[in-house]
């Protein structure tokens, strides 16, 4: 006879329920009753959410101490958080990919959208990275290695760092929780081969969400002069020069991610040059001289990194899309990419488009995308939806 799970309860305030009875997957922390034995419990605590009365309505992570106070896993009350739970989770987000992608490449968890919130985990052939981003996830990231052990990795590593990781009372922890690595692991995406650091890397080593941006942008560069701000391992570069692009230049301020993107054209048989440089600086001084191309790519860190933030970012991408602008050719292509989740669309590409008209350029919009197919959107959390891409053409 298997034993019954009883979590602790987490009562929500009277009709504060109605947004997560409606899809919602998050509980904030002023619609939780707040009692002393809710403030008592651990961040990471599995709970059973009620309504006022008491009804169960969900199972989820809670943590007492953030705005976001509980994440839902389960639309069941008193559901085992185990490993059958975690291992369940991730043969269904792999199925997926499976259908997806032909290759072992791709993010196979996207936290809420795959049912586990606060959790990522890239998949680069049999070696996996896992961002355990919450306290919940956190405490269950032995449980997900060894579940993803079962589903053939050979090296898990846990990349806990970050400040979604910090708002959550998370200190920051990088390990191999088994097998090993040699150094940086080649990647393969539309044809070409990358290198991605998986333990000092930035995110998990490599971006993912850029694959089918990768892909359209290469195919617009075949003959042209191409130039990728922000290349971190040659995402857009490799493949434009791939797909035979005349020249092109990657600039990034990170040494050791051009020495990776170097590597990385040498295995493909393809002639890029890169430059270590801060991207503003650098564009000045291309302004200066007048130098063009004929496709600018401009894909930045996230410049809203919260709400407060807003205002100057939004006047960031402006700039950026500005100076990009006074760089591409006439008839040229410029693309620009926000990884901002605090960002709309809307008002990410009212800013690029008032960042152009400031450069006296005119232009038309070409193509609207966003993330890559395994970074699915909850439906009921438009904050995943974070990755947002315009291309234009300028006169």
């Amino acid at each position: 006879m298997t034993q019954s799970t009883r979590h602790p309860r987490l009562k929500m305030k009277p009709s504060a329920h109605k947004r997560l009875k409606s899809g919602h997957p998050w509980v904030y922390s002023n619609e939780v009753d707040m009692d002393a034995a809710a403030k008592a419990l651990a961040p990471g605590s599995v709970v059973t959410v009620t309504d006022a009365g008491g009804a169960q309505l969900a199972t989820a992570h809670f943590n007492p101490r953030t705005l976001i106070a509980a994440r839902l896993l389960s639309a069941k009350g008193d559901t085992p958080i185990d490993a059958a739970f975690v291992g369940e989770h991730l043969r269904r987000a792999l199925a997926l990919r499976e259908r997806l992608f032909a290759a072992p490449f791709y993010r196979l968890i996207h936290a809420e959208a795959d049912g586990l919130p606060g959790l990522i985990v890239d998949r680069f052939g049999d070696s996996f990275v896992v961002q355990p981003n919450t306290a919940g996830m956190d405490a269950l990231s032995d449980m997900i290695a060894t579940a993803l052990r079962d589903l053939g990795a050979k090296t898990v590593i846990v990349r806990g760092e970050g400040a979604a990781r910090a708002l959550e009372g998370l200190e920051d922890n990088v390990r191999c929780a088994f097998g090993n690595l040699d150094g940086p692991v080649p990647v393969e995406e539309n044809g070409v081969t990358f290198y991605a650091d998986l333990m000092s890397g930035q995110k998990t080593g490599w971006f993912f969400d850029q694959r089918d941006n990768h892909a359209f942008m290469a195919s617009m560069s075949k003959g042209a002069s191409v130039l990728d701000l922000y290349t971190h391992t040659g995402g857009f570069a490799l493949p434009a020069a791939k797909a035979g692009a005349k020249e092109v230049l990657g600039v990034d301020r990170s040494a050791p991610a051009l020495e990776l993107a170097a590597k990385a054209a040498k295995a493909n048989g393809v002639t890029c040059a890169f430059e270590k440089a801060e991207v503003f600086p650098f564009l000045d001084a291309a302004l200066t001289r007048k130098a063009t191309w004929d496709v600018v790519i401009g894909d930045p860190p996230a410049f809203v990194k919260s709400r407060k933030d807003m205002k100057v970012g939004l006047q960031g991408y402006r700039k950026l899309a500005r100076m990009c602008a006074g760089v591409t050719a006439p008839g040229g292509l410029l693309f620009m990419a926000s990884c901002s989740h605090n960002a709309p669309l809307e008002d990410f590409t009212a800013a690029v488009a008032r960042g152009v008209t400031d450069a006296s350029r005119n232009a038309r919009i070409i193509r609207t995308s966003g993330a890559a197919p395994d970074h699915p959107v909850h439906p009921f959390l438009p904050e995943s939806a974070y990755l947002k891409a315009v291309v234009l053409q300028l006169d």
